[in-house]
This record gives structure tokens, sequence and C-alpha cells, in this order.
């Protein structure tokens, strides 16, 4: 099974303003993929995205999966925050979230989401929206148990 954790970065949910809307729907699209899933867990962006992404690291999940944060505004920091805790990136995660959305939502191609290995969790930045959570666990659903798979050192399926 995958261990995930699902991460809210919102200013204003962590600060009660409103209720998280985007991270129910995270843990609900990572279980019906039968991973088992913590949070969602509410941190405002920022340093705490930081500090939230190296517990799970240290703590040995297998992904976890963030919404929220990857916009252009002046608070928008999840990407570089994700930067300081992954080893390495992989592009083709982040260019297929983007690309999934940009049909209905043009805008959808201005996320700055990352994804990444740190050590051997695989880390995801999804949009804020709920519709960007769905659209990027469309793509990340069809490769999430490979991309872990290869991570723990599996090797790639015979066909």
């Amino acid at each position: 099974m995958i261990r995930t954790m699902a991460v809210t970065v919102s200013n204003r949910a962590a600060a009660g303003v409103y209720p998280d809307r985007s991270g129910p729907v995270l843990v609900e699209m990572l279980e019906d993929l039968g991973c088992q899933v913590d949070g969602p867990v509410v941190v405002p962006d920022g340093e705490p995205v930081a500090v939230v992404l190296r517990d799970a690291v240290a703590t040995g999940y297998d992904a976890v999966v963030t919404s929220g944060g990857t916009g252009l505004t002046p608070t928008d920091q999840t990407p570089e925050m994700t930067r300081q805790v992954i080893e390495w990136e992989i592009p083709g995660i982040a260019e297929a979230i983007r690309l999934e959305g940009r049909e209905k939502v043009p805008a959808a191609i201005l996320s700055r989401g990352l994804a990444g290995v740190a050590g051997r969790t695989l880390i995801v930045n999804l949009p804020g929206s709920t519709g960007g959570v769905r659209d990027g666990m469309t793509v990340l659903g069809g490769v999430l148990a490979h991309a872990i798979d290869q991570i723990r050192g599996g090797d790639h399926p015979r066909g």
C-alpha cells in the first residue's frame, strides 16, 4: 500500500477564514487509488510548507501531494519551498498536470507546481482549486504506483 500525506497550502484556510475545500477532494482521490492517506494537513504558505515536507520525508511517506500555493501572487511560495526539500525534479509530471487543465481553464498553465523526489518520497504540487486537484490527480493517478515502485528501486515492466 502506498502511504501518502495530503497537504493543503492556504494562508486563509490555515487562519480559519474559510474551510479547506481542496484537501478533502485530494484525500478522497488518493483513497480511491487505494492509498493510505494522512491529512489533509492545512498549513500557511512559506516556511511551514518546507517544514511539513521535511517532516513527511523523515517519517517515510511514499508520497506527499500538496494543494495550493503554486500561483503567481507574492504569497505563493510552495514551489520554492518544495525546491528546498527535493533532491531532483520530475518535470514531466508537473508539465502533464498543467496541460491536463488548460483546455477547461487556460490559466492552468500559470501554475508553477513542481514534482520531485526527496529521499524515497515523491512530492507533487497541485493547484489549490478543487478542479485543479481533480485534473492533477487524473494525471498523477495514472503514474503514482509506478513512480513509487521506481523510487523504491523497482525495475521497469517488461512487455
